[in-house]
This record gives C-alpha cells, structure tokens and sequence, in this order.
C-alpha cells in the first residue's frame, strides 16, 4: 500500500454530542475538554496510519476560531499531514453542527505530533 493510501484509509471521524457537563461557564466546550479529544482522535488517527504503538510528543498548534455551544454535535476529523521516520503529524479539525439544522462550521484546528516506539519505549520507523 502506497503511504497516500495509508493517509486516505487512515482518516479518522468521529462524532459527539456537546452535553452541559462538558461545557464552561459560558455554556460553551471547555478548551481542555476539546484539546482531550482531538489528542484522542489524533492518536487513532497515528495508530490505523502506523499500526504502531505511538505517542503524543507536541501538540504543534491549535486555534480556536468558534466557541463550541452546548446542544450541538461536533465532528471531529483526524488526517496524517506528514510522515517521517520516526514520527509523523496529524491535523485535527473540529466541525459544529447545529441539531436541528444543516449549518455546519470549522471551529477548531489543531496539529499533533506522534513517535512510534518499541517495547522499551525507544524510536522507530513509522513505516515498517
């Protein structure tokens, strides 16, 4: 398999309800809670791409452009950027949709870097 294969089959979504136990006082997404997930969706993203024990070693940036409310769905979107040797880099973007409409904006972006490691926790090829 080619490796813009493996970014194509490795493209992640997933999809959550915004609830009020997620949410600040301004009954938005709580930042951490957002930057929680797309870590998560970041490092699926890594492992179906790698097929690799991987970690997390930066997260490059994030910008919140849209505060996320409490009673939308959010879609979440993880795509390999770039591959290296041993690690690579992921871009997260995080969508709004509204429950009972069809608008849809971005409201988050972000970009995490993942090594693969072996057993003693050492740096490895990405690519076997």
């Amino acid at each position: 398999m080619t490796i813009n294969e493996r970014i194509k089959q490795s493209e992640t979504r997933i999809f959550k309800a915004v609830f009020p136990s997620t949410t600040n006082h301004y009954d938005t997404l709580f930042g951490g809670t957002a930057m929680q997930l797309m870590d998560e969706v970041a490092f699926i993203t890594a492992t179906r791409f790698s097929r690799q024990r991987m970690v997390t070693v930066s997260s490059d940036r994030i910008d919140f452009s849209k505060p996320i409310p409490a009673g939308t769905i959010v879609e979440l979107i993880g795509h390999v950027e770039q591959v290296g040797n041993t690690s690579l880099k992921v871009r997260v973007d995080i969508f709004i949709e509204e429950m009972y409409s069809n608008h849809r904006e971005k409201a988050v972006s972000g970009q995490f870097t993942f090594v693969a490691i072996d057993e003693d926790k050492k740096p490895i090829r990405v690519i076997k």
